[in-house]
Protein backbone atom coordinates (compact mmCIF):
# COMPACT_ATOMS: atom_id res chain seq x y z
CA UNK A 1 0.00 0.00 0.00
CA UNK A 2 0.68 3.69 0.13
CA UNK A 3 0.19 5.34 2.73
CA UNK A 4 0.28 9.44 3.59
CA UNK A 5 0.05 10.84 6.95
CA UNK A 6 -1.48 14.43 6.91
CA UNK A 7 -1.74 16.98 9.71
CA UNK A 8 1.40 16.48 11.52
CA UNK A 9 4.41 18.18 12.71
CA UNK A 10 6.63 15.94 11.19
CA UNK A 11 8.81 12.62 12.40
CA UNK A 12 10.90 12.08 14.06
CA UNK A 13 8.81 13.67 16.82
CA UNK A 14 10.00 15.70 18.96
CA UNK A 15 6.40 17.43 19.78
CA UNK A 16 3.08 15.79 21.03
CA UNK A 17 0.74 12.94 20.78
CA UNK A 18 -0.07 12.86 16.76
CA UNK A 19 3.64 13.10 15.89
CA UNK A 20 4.82 10.11 18.18
CA UNK A 21 2.13 8.11 16.64
CA UNK A 22 3.04 9.22 13.07
CA UNK A 23 6.77 8.05 13.84
CA UNK A 24 5.99 4.38 15.11
CA UNK A 25 3.09 3.21 13.15
CA UNK A 26 4.99 4.70 9.62
CA UNK A 27 8.03 3.69 10.24
CA UNK A 28 6.20 0.03 11.78
CA UNK A 29 4.41 -0.26 7.88
CA UNK A 30 7.62 1.05 6.42
CA UNK A 31 9.29 -2.09 7.69
CA UNK A 32 6.64 -4.29 6.24
CA UNK A 33 7.17 -3.58 2.88
CA UNK A 34 5.01 -0.35 2.39
CA UNK A 35 5.27 3.03 0.85
CA UNK A 36 5.04 5.39 4.04
CA UNK A 37 4.91 9.39 3.44
CA UNK A 38 4.81 11.78 6.59
CA UNK A 39 4.31 15.45 5.73
CA UNK A 40 6.44 17.41 7.52
CA UNK A 41 6.54 21.41 8.17
CA UNK A 42 9.48 23.00 6.76
CA UNK A 43 10.79 24.09 10.18
CA UNK A 44 11.10 20.95 11.39
CA UNK A 45 15.05 20.28 12.65
CA UNK A 46 14.84 16.90 10.45
CA UNK A 47 16.05 17.99 6.93
CA UNK A 48 16.35 14.92 5.48
CA UNK A 49 14.01 13.23 2.62
CA UNK A 50 13.88 9.83 4.52
CA UNK A 51 13.86 8.32 8.24
CA UNK A 52 14.17 5.12 9.02
CA UNK A 53 12.50 3.77 5.63
CA UNK A 54 9.97 6.71 5.77
CA UNK A 55 9.89 9.22 2.59
CA UNK A 56 9.31 12.68 4.40
CA UNK A 57 7.35 15.62 2.35
CA UNK A 58 8.46 18.84 3.57
CA UNK A 59 5.42 21.30 3.19
CA UNK A 60 6.24 25.19 3.53
CA UNK A 61 4.18 25.92 6.74
CA UNK A 62 3.70 30.04 7.23
CA UNK A 63 3.39 29.25 11.17
CA UNK A 64 6.38 30.55 12.11
CA UNK A 65 5.47 34.25 11.49
CA UNK A 66 1.49 33.38 11.74
CA UNK A 67 1.37 31.00 14.50
CA UNK A 68 -0.02 27.78 14.65
CA UNK A 69 -3.86 28.52 15.17
CA UNK A 70 -4.07 29.97 12.02
CA UNK A 71 -0.56 28.65 9.75
CA UNK A 72 -1.70 25.02 10.32
CA UNK A 73 -4.76 25.72 7.80
CA UNK A 74 -2.47 26.52 5.36
CA UNK A 75 -0.25 24.23 5.72
CA UNK A 76 -2.85 21.22 5.74
CA UNK A 77 -4.32 22.76 2.13
CA UNK A 78 -0.64 22.72 0.97
CA UNK A 79 0.29 18.96 2.11
CA UNK A 80 -3.27 17.94 0.93
CA UNK A 81 -2.79 19.45 -2.43
CA UNK A 82 0.45 17.88 -2.90
CA UNK A 83 -0.65 14.67 -1.89
CA UNK A 84 -3.33 14.44 -4.39
CA UNK A 85 -1.46 16.34 -7.37
CA UNK A 86 1.81 14.77 -7.01
CA UNK A 87 1.53 11.60 -5.68
CA UNK A 88 -1.01 8.61 -5.82
CA UNK A 89 -2.28 7.50 -2.79
CA UNK A 90 -4.19 4.67 -1.56
CA UNK A 91 -5.09 5.75 2.02
CA UNK A 92 -4.89 9.19 3.19
CA UNK A 93 -4.42 8.80 7.12
CA UNK A 94 -5.69 13.04 8.39
CA UNK A 95 -4.57 13.32 11.83
CA UNK A 96 -7.10 15.23 13.66
CA UNK A 97 -9.87 17.71 11.83
CA UNK A 98 -9.62 20.94 13.08
CA UNK A 99 -7.43 22.87 10.64
CA UNK A 100 -8.55 20.06 7.67
CA UNK A 101 -11.65 20.86 6.86
CA UNK A 102 -11.44 24.04 4.58
CA UNK A 103 -9.51 21.96 2.68
CA UNK A 104 -12.06 19.17 2.63
CA UNK A 105 -14.76 21.30 1.21
CA UNK A 106 -12.19 22.89 -1.18
CA UNK A 107 -11.07 19.50 -2.93
CA UNK A 108 -14.96 18.27 -2.50
CA UNK A 109 -13.47 15.05 -0.55
CA UNK A 110 -16.23 13.10 -0.12
CA UNK A 111 -16.78 12.72 -3.85
CA UNK A 112 -13.25 11.58 -4.35
CA UNK A 113 -13.31 8.10 -4.91
CA UNK A 114 -9.57 7.35 -4.83
CA UNK A 115 -6.98 7.38 -2.32
CA UNK A 116 -9.22 6.80 0.36
CA UNK A 117 -9.40 9.51 3.52
CA UNK A 118 -9.98 8.22 6.72
CA UNK A 119 -9.63 10.77 9.74
CA UNK A 120 -8.87 10.24 13.68
CA UNK A 121 -11.27 12.77 14.93
CA UNK A 122 -9.37 13.32 18.14
CA UNK A 123 -10.55 14.55 21.32
CA UNK A 124 -13.95 16.68 21.65
CA UNK A 125 -11.90 20.10 20.19
CA UNK A 126 -14.80 22.10 20.79
CA UNK A 127 -15.14 21.79 24.12
CA UNK A 128 -11.46 22.77 24.96
CA UNK A 129 -11.45 26.25 27.10
CA UNK A 130 -8.97 27.71 25.53
CA UNK A 131 -11.06 28.31 23.02
CA UNK A 132 -13.41 31.49 23.42
CA UNK A 133 -17.05 30.78 22.58
CA UNK A 134 -17.21 31.95 18.87
CA UNK A 135 -13.90 29.45 17.84
CA UNK A 136 -15.86 27.19 19.90
CA UNK A 137 -18.93 27.12 17.35
CA UNK A 138 -16.52 27.22 14.77
CA UNK A 139 -14.86 24.39 15.94
CA UNK A 140 -18.38 22.27 16.29
CA UNK A 141 -19.44 23.00 12.47
CA UNK A 142 -15.89 21.63 12.00
CA UNK A 143 -16.78 18.88 13.60
CA UNK A 144 -19.87 18.27 11.83
CA UNK A 145 -18.27 18.72 8.55
CA UNK A 146 -15.70 16.19 9.01
CA UNK A 147 -18.20 13.76 9.85
CA UNK A 148 -20.13 14.80 6.30
CA UNK A 149 -17.07 14.99 4.21
CA UNK A 150 -14.50 12.04 5.38
CA UNK A 151 -14.71 8.49 3.70
CA UNK A 152 -14.13 6.93 7.64
CA UNK A 153 -13.64 7.81 11.27
CA UNK A 154 -11.09 6.99 13.60
CA UNK A 155 -11.67 7.52 17.14
CA UNK A 156 -8.45 6.64 19.65
CA UNK A 157 -10.80 5.94 22.57
CA UNK A 158 -14.14 4.56 23.15
CA UNK A 159 -15.54 7.09 24.45
CA UNK A 160 -15.30 8.69 21.24
CA UNK A 161 -16.18 6.16 19.41
CA UNK A 162 -19.34 6.34 21.46
CA UNK A 163 -20.03 10.04 21.06
CA UNK A 164 -19.66 9.43 17.12
CA UNK A 165 -22.30 7.09 17.04
CA UNK A 166 -24.76 8.58 19.22
CA UNK A 167 -24.08 11.72 18.19
CA UNK A 168 -24.34 11.25 13.89
CA UNK A 169 -25.33 7.55 13.41
CA UNK A 170 -21.65 7.17 12.54
CA UNK A 171 -19.63 4.50 13.04
CA UNK A 172 -15.19 4.85 13.63
CA UNK A 173 -12.91 2.62 13.45
CA UNK A 174 -10.94 2.06 17.62
CA UNK A 175 -7.51 2.53 17.15
CA UNK A 176 -5.92 3.80 20.10
CA UNK A 177 -2.02 4.96 20.54
CA UNK A 178 0.70 3.07 21.94
CA UNK A 179 3.38 2.96 24.36
CA UNK A 180 6.32 1.49 25.74
CA UNK A 181 7.28 -0.03 28.53
CA UNK A 182 10.85 0.87 30.00
CA UNK A 183 13.52 -0.60 32.59
CA UNK A 184 15.98 1.94 32.19
CA UNK A 185 14.81 4.42 35.33
CA UNK A 186 17.47 6.51 37.03
CA UNK A 187 17.23 7.94 40.00
CA UNK A 188 19.79 10.59 39.15
CA UNK A 189 17.12 12.23 37.72
CA UNK A 190 15.53 13.52 40.64
CA UNK A 191 18.63 15.32 42.04
CA UNK A 192 17.95 18.14 39.22
CA UNK A 193 14.44 19.18 41.06
CA UNK A 194 15.64 18.16 44.33
CA UNK A 195 12.85 14.99 44.68
CA UNK A 196 13.44 11.79 46.83
CA UNK A 197 12.10 8.91 45.06
CA UNK A 198 8.38 7.53 46.26
CA UNK A 199 8.02 11.28 47.93
CA UNK A 200 6.34 13.61 44.96
CA UNK A 201 2.90 13.63 43.48
CA UNK A 202 3.34 14.47 39.72
CA UNK A 203 1.43 15.85 37.15
CA UNK A 204 2.43 16.18 33.59
CA UNK A 205 0.43 17.80 30.96
CA UNK A 206 -0.24 20.97 29.14
CA UNK A 207 -1.18 23.75 30.83
CA UNK A 208 -4.77 24.22 29.57
CA UNK A 209 -8.12 24.79 31.59
CA UNK A 210 -9.87 21.51 30.20
CA UNK A 211 -7.02 19.54 31.82
CA UNK A 212 -8.51 20.44 35.47
CA UNK A 213 -4.83 21.22 37.26
CA UNK A 214 -6.91 24.11 39.22
CA UNK A 215 -8.98 21.23 40.83
CA UNK A 216 -5.45 19.22 41.36
CA UNK A 217 -3.81 21.75 42.97
CA UNK A 218 -7.43 22.85 44.84
CA UNK A 219 -7.77 19.38 46.55
CA UNK A 220 -3.70 18.81 47.20
CA UNK A 221 -3.36 22.79 49.00
CA UNK A 222 -6.23 21.59 51.06
CA UNK A 223 -5.24 18.16 51.89
CA UNK A 224 -3.12 17.25 55.05
CA UNK A 225 -0.08 15.92 51.95
CA UNK A 226 0.10 20.02 51.58
CA UNK A 227 3.68 20.25 52.83
CA UNK A 228 4.24 16.77 53.24
CA UNK A 229 4.79 15.83 49.87
CA UNK A 230 5.29 18.68 46.97
CA UNK A 231 3.32 18.56 44.01
CA UNK A 232 5.36 18.86 40.51
CA UNK A 233 3.82 20.29 37.41
CA UNK A 234 5.10 19.39 34.26
CA UNK A 235 4.47 21.50 31.58
CA UNK A 236 5.25 24.81 29.47
CA UNK A 237 4.34 27.52 31.77
CA UNK A 238 4.22 30.35 28.82
CA UNK A 239 0.45 29.26 27.80
CA UNK A 240 -1.92 32.22 28.92
CA UNK A 241 -3.55 29.32 31.53
CA UNK A 242 0.12 28.58 32.69
CA UNK A 243 0.78 31.86 33.36
CA UNK A 244 -2.70 32.21 35.31
CA UNK A 245 -1.06 29.31 37.40
CA UNK A 246 2.15 30.72 38.62
CA UNK A 247 0.95 33.70 39.50
CA UNK A 248 -1.61 32.35 41.59
CA UNK A 249 0.44 29.45 42.82
CA UNK A 250 3.85 29.59 42.37
CA UNK A 251 4.37 31.31 45.37
CA UNK A 252 3.16 28.05 47.62
CA UNK A 253 6.22 26.13 49.24
CA UNK A 254 4.47 22.86 48.32
CA UNK A 255 3.81 23.70 44.68
CA UNK A 256 7.09 23.02 42.17
CA UNK A 257 6.14 24.24 38.11
CA UNK A 258 9.21 22.76 36.50
CA UNK A 259 8.45 23.63 32.72
CA UNK A 260 8.39 20.89 30.21
CA UNK A 261 10.47 18.04 30.12
CA UNK A 262 11.67 17.02 26.73
CA UNK A 263 13.85 14.19 27.90
CA UNK A 264 12.06 11.32 27.56
CA UNK A 265 14.55 9.06 30.02
CA UNK A 266 14.16 11.94 32.32
CA UNK A 267 10.21 12.20 32.43
CA UNK A 268 9.92 8.64 32.18
CA UNK A 269 12.19 8.23 35.22
CA UNK A 270 10.18 10.92 37.30
CA UNK A 271 7.34 9.43 36.45
CA UNK A 272 8.08 5.70 37.69
CA UNK A 273 9.83 7.79 41.19
CA UNK A 274 6.93 9.58 42.16
CA UNK A 275 4.38 8.49 44.92
CA UNK A 276 1.27 9.12 42.82
CA UNK A 277 0.22 10.53 39.31
CA UNK A 278 -2.75 12.77 38.64
CA UNK A 279 -4.24 12.99 35.08
CA UNK A 280 -6.97 15.71 34.66
CA UNK A 281 -7.63 15.53 31.07
CA UNK A 282 -11.27 15.82 30.49
CA UNK A 283 -12.38 16.09 26.48
CA UNK A 284 -11.75 12.90 25.21
CA UNK A 285 -9.18 10.74 23.33
CA UNK A 286 -6.71 8.39 24.55
CA UNK A 287 -4.23 10.61 26.02
CA UNK A 288 -0.44 9.62 25.10
CA UNK A 289 0.68 10.90 28.02
CA UNK A 290 -1.52 8.80 30.46
CA UNK A 291 -0.22 5.43 28.65
CA UNK A 292 2.90 6.75 29.30
CA UNK A 293 2.08 7.04 33.30
CA UNK A 294 0.82 3.54 33.08
CA UNK A 295 3.79 2.70 31.15
CA UNK A 296 6.01 3.88 34.09
CA UNK A 297 4.53 2.47 37.06
CA UNK A 298 2.51 5.05 38.34
CA UNK A 299 -0.12 4.86 40.83
CA UNK A 300 -2.62 6.99 38.84
CA UNK A 301 -5.47 9.45 40.23
CA UNK A 302 -7.31 10.12 37.72
CA UNK A 303 -10.52 12.43 36.51
CA UNK A 304 -13.51 10.90 36.76
CA UNK A 305 -15.01 11.44 32.90
CA UNK A 306 -15.72 7.88 30.34
CA UNK A 307 -12.81 9.22 28.62
CA UNK A 308 -10.06 8.27 31.31
CA UNK A 309 -12.42 4.97 32.26
CA UNK A 310 -12.54 3.76 29.02
CA UNK A 311 -8.27 3.56 29.36
CA UNK A 312 -7.66 3.07 33.22
CA UNK A 313 -10.94 0.79 34.23
CA UNK A 314 -10.75 -0.33 37.66
CA UNK A 315 -7.05 0.73 37.86
CA UNK A 316 -7.32 4.13 39.29
CA UNK A 317 -8.59 6.24 41.83
CA UNK A 318 -11.08 9.06 40.19
CA UNK A 319 -11.65 12.15 41.54
CA UNK A 320 -14.83 14.67 39.95
CA UNK A 321 -13.84 17.98 41.70
CA UNK A 322 -11.34 19.20 44.14
CA UNK A 323 -13.25 17.93 47.21
CA UNK A 324 -12.63 14.22 46.33
CA UNK A 325 -8.69 14.99 45.67
CA UNK A 326 -8.67 16.55 49.03
CA UNK A 327 -10.51 13.06 50.21
CA UNK A 328 -8.41 10.67 48.25
CA UNK A 329 -4.99 12.38 49.46
CA UNK A 330 -6.19 12.63 53.00
CA UNK A 331 -6.26 8.72 52.75
CA UNK A 332 -4.00 8.26 50.53
CA UNK A 333 -2.10 5.97 52.50
CA UNK A 334 -4.17 3.33 53.30
CA UNK A 335 -5.23 3.93 49.39
CA UNK A 336 -2.12 3.24 48.33
CA UNK A 337 -1.24 0.47 50.93
CA UNK A 338 -4.67 -1.53 49.40
CA UNK A 339 -4.04 -0.87 45.58
CA UNK A 340 -1.05 0.49 44.14
CA UNK A 341 0.67 -2.59 43.57
CA UNK A 342 -2.63 -4.27 41.57
CA UNK A 343 -3.00 -1.32 39.97
CA UNK A 344 0.47 -1.00 38.74
CA UNK A 345 0.70 -4.58 37.56
CA UNK A 346 -2.55 -4.59 35.70
CA UNK A 347 -2.01 -0.86 33.80
CA UNK A 348 1.08 -2.87 32.80
CA UNK A 349 -0.60 -5.72 31.20
CA UNK A 350 -2.86 -3.51 29.84
CA UNK A 351 0.04 -1.48 27.75
CA UNK A 352 1.33 -4.62 27.00
CA UNK A 353 -2.05 -6.29 25.82
CA UNK A 354 -3.80 -3.63 23.95
CA UNK A 355 -1.01 -0.47 23.45
CA UNK A 356 1.82 -2.02 22.40
CA UNK A 357 3.17 -0.31 19.21
CA UNK A 358 3.54 -3.64 17.39
CA UNK A 359 -0.25 -4.55 18.06
CA UNK A 360 -1.24 -1.40 16.78
CA UNK A 361 1.04 -1.35 13.76
CA UNK A 362 -1.17 -4.66 13.40
CA UNK A 363 -3.84 -3.36 13.68
CA UNK A 364 -3.44 -0.25 11.15
CA UNK A 365 -2.01 -2.66 8.53
CA UNK A 366 -5.02 -4.97 8.98
CA UNK A 367 -7.39 -1.51 9.04
CA UNK A 368 -5.67 -0.14 5.59
CA UNK A 369 -6.24 -3.28 3.90
CA UNK A 370 -9.82 -3.60 5.17
CA UNK A 371 -10.61 0.00 3.77
CA UNK A 372 -9.05 -1.26 0.15
CA UNK A 373 -10.76 -4.37 0.14
CA UNK A 374 -14.49 -2.09 0.74
CA UNK A 375 -13.22 0.09 -1.58
CA UNK A 376 -13.22 -2.84 -4.50
CA UNK A 377 -16.12 -4.40 -3.05
CA UNK A 378 -17.97 -0.96 -4.14
CA UNK A 379 -16.38 -0.72 -7.56
CA UNK A 380 -16.72 -3.95 -8.58
CA UNK A 381 -20.63 -4.43 -7.81
CA UNK A 382 -22.69 -4.36 -10.50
Amino acid sequence: MKIAFISTRGIPNNYGGFEQFAEYISVGLAKRGHEVVVYSPHFHPYKENNYKGVRIKHIYSPETWMGSSVGSFFYDFSSLKDALKNEKFDIIYEAGYTSIVPAYIWFNVKNIKYPIFTTNMDGLEYKRTKFNKWVQKFVFWEERMTVKHSHYLIADNMGIHDYYKEKYGKESKFLAYGADIHDNYNEEFLKEFGLEANNYYLLVARLEPENNIVMAIEGYLASKENGKRPLIIVGKTNTPHGKELVAKYGHEKSIHFVGGIYDFNKLNSIRHFSFAYFHGHSVGGTNPSLLEAMASDCFILANDNIFNKAVLGENALYYPDHINVTNLLNNIESLAETHKKSFIENNLEVIQKEYSWEKLVDEHEKYFLWLLEEYKKKTLKP
